[in-house]
């Protein structure tokens, strides 16, 4: 049975991976406008799409569970808007190279609140959301990669 003490901890968990997914959305956004090969930005625009609909999927089980949904990206917003920024002006591999230090910071912040997680957060990040966070984390090492 889920007590009051798992859900504070899974809101508290759950608002932790949602500023992370809401940090990947707005990095996306410049290194959209930057990237100008159709592949790579069908692959960014992809990978974008993932973390808005993360960013959704959270919000729905943080309110389920009585919480509210934090606004705002969070320290990780702020460093990645200007890792993002600087590297619109160093080329297409920087962006991305931006990108992919934020996949990994996203797949750190998954595993790191799984032991928080009430059974039923737990199940939603394990068989849905994790996965696409591996796979936008692989999409951009590879891309980062391709652009060497």
């Amino acid at each position: 049975m889920e007590t009051q003490t798992d859900s504070i901890n899974s809101v508290k968990a759950l608002n932790s991976i949602l500023q992370s997914e809401a940090s990947a959305v707005e990095t996306y956004r410049p290194a959209l406008q930057k990237i100008e090969d159709p592949s790579n930005r069908r692959a960014l625009e992809e990978c974008q799409r993932l973390h808005i609909r993360h960013v959704a999927t959270l919000r729905s089980r943080i309110e389920h569970l009585g919480g509210v949904p934090a606004s705002g990206t969070g320290a990780w917003g702020t460093y990645a808007k200007l890792a993002q920024g600087t590297a619109k002006w160093f080329g297409d591999r920087s962006a991305v190279a931006a990108l992919e230090e934020g996949e990994d910071h996203g797949l750190k912040s998954y595993r790191a609140h799984l032991g928080e997680l009430d059974p039923a957060s737990r199940k939603i990040v394990e068989v849905e959301l994790l996965p696409e966070q591996e796979l936008t984390h692989s999409q951009m090492s590879t891309l980062k990669q391709l652009l060497h």
